[in-house]
C-alpha cells in the first residue's frame, strides 16, 4: 500500500523535466549576470573604431565623402538593434537587407557623380556593423545556455574580427588576382555584385525609376507597423494580444512565402500540442522543431535534383505584362 500511495502521489515525468529545466535557467541566468561588460567599453571602442574608418574609408574610396561614413556609423547602431531584435525573433539574420535599405539611401543622397560608389561602400560598411551585432547577440545565447563566460565569448569574437580583417581581404584578393572574377562569361560571374550596382544605379536615379506608387506603399505600410507596435506597448490587454509582430510579418516580403508556411504549421502544431497536454509540449517542442529544421535542409538536395531533372511543380504562378 506503502509503494501505490508513492507512485500515486509522484509527479510525472513532464513535470519533473519541467521543474528541473526552470532550476537550470535560474542557474544559467546567474551564471550569466556574474560578468558583466562595461557599457563605456562598448561605446569608446564604436567610437574609436569610426573615427579610423572615418578617416580611412575616403583614402581606400576617393569618391566617398567622410561624412557619409560618419552618417553611416550614426545610423547603424540602431538598425543592428533592430536586426538583432528580428534575429531572436525569427533566427534569421537579415543584416543584407538592412544593408539594401542603406545603399538606397546612400544613393539618394550623395548624388549622380559619386553616388554608385558612395552607396556600395557605405551599404557595405551598414551591413558588416549589422551582421557583426547580430552575430555576437547569438554567441551571447550560446554562452548563456552553455555556461560560458561572456566575457570569454565577447574577447573570442574581438579575436576572431581581428583574423578576418587581415584574412578576409588576403583572400579576395588572391581569388582576384587568380581568377577572371566578375566576367559575366566566365566561372566566377559574380551576380549579387552586379546586383548591387544596378540597384545603387536605382538609387541614384531617384524616385521616378521606382515602380508607379511604390514610394506610397512604402510610406502606408511604415505608418502601419508603427501603429501596430503602438497599440501593442500601451494596449497590451485589450488589444496588444491581437495585433502581429510587425517584425515578423514583415520576414515573408524580404525572404519569400515558405516561411510563413513553416511558421503556421509550427504554430498549429505548438497550439494542438500544448491544448492537449502543456507538459509535454514544453519538453517535446524544441526537439520536434529541430528534426523539422534538420528535415527542410536536407530537402535542398531532392529539390536540386529534381531541378536539374526539369521537373516542373504542379502549381506556379506567372506575371505577364498587361
Amino acid at each position: 500500500m506503502a509503494s501505490v500511495a508513492l507512485l500515486l502521489n509522484c509527479p510525472s515525468f513532464p513535470e519533473v523535466h519541467f521543474r528541473k529545466k526552470l532550476l537550470d535557467e535560474q542557474k544559467q541566468d546567474e551564471f550569466f549576470l556574474r560578468e558583466t561588460i562595461p557599457l563605456w567599453l562598448g561605446i569608446v571602442g564604436y567610437i574609436v573604431f569610426s573615427v579610423i574608418s572615418t578617416i580611412g574609408m575616403p583614402i581606400m574610396f576617393p569618391q566617398i565623402k567622410w561624412y557619409y561614413v560618419a552618417a553611416a556609423y550614426a545610423v547603424a547602431p540602431s538598425l543592428a538593434f533592430c536586426n538583432a531584435y528580428g534575429a531572436g525573433l525569427t533566427d534569421i539574420n537579415m543584416a543584407h537587407n538592412y544593408g539594401k535599405v542603406a545603399l538606397f539611401v546612400l544613393a539618394a543622397t550623395s548624388g549622380r557623380e559619386n553616388g554608385v560608389v558612395t552607396a556600395l561602400a557605405g551599404s557595405g560598411l551598414v551591413k558588416s556593423v549589422i551582421s557583426v551585432a547580430c552575430i555576437l547577440i547569438q554567441d551571447f545565447k550560446t554562452a548563456h545556455l552553455t555556461f560560458t563566460s561572456p566575457r570569454a565569448m565577447f574577447l573570442n569574437q574581438v579575436i576572431g574580427t581581428a583574423i578576418g580583417c587581415v584574412m578576409a581581404p588576403g583572400s579576395f584578393f588572391l581569388f582576384y588576382k587568380a581568377f577572371d572574377v566578375g566576367n559575366p562569361y566566365g566561372d566566377y560571374k559574380a551576380p549579387y555584385a552586379l546586383i548591387s550596382r544596378n540597384m545603387a544605379i536605382l538609387g541614384v536615379e531617384g524616385f521616378s525609376a521606382l515602380p508607379q506608387h511604390c514610394l506610397q506603399f512604402c510610406c502606408g505600410f511604415f505608418a502601419f507597423a508603427i501603429a501596430i507596435n503602438l497599440a501593442r506597448h500601451f494596449f497590451p490587454q485589450k488589444i496588444g494580444q491581437w495585433m502581429p509582430l510587425p517584425l515578423v510579418m514583415a520576414v515573408p516580403f524580404v525572404i519569400g512565402a515558405s516561411f510563413t508556411i513553416d511558421m503556421c504549421v509550427g504554430s498549429l502544431i505548438v497550439f494542438v500540442w500544448h491544448k492537449r497536454n502543456t507538459n509535454k509540449a514544453k519538453l517535446l517542442i524544441p526537439a520536434v522543431a529541430a528534426g523539422l529544421i534538420c528535415g527542410e535542409s536536407l530537402w535542398t538536395l531532392p529539390a536540386a535534383i529534381l531541378a536539374l531533372a526539369k521537373v516542373k511543380p504542379p502549381i506556379c504562378m506567372k506575371f505577364v505584362a498587361s
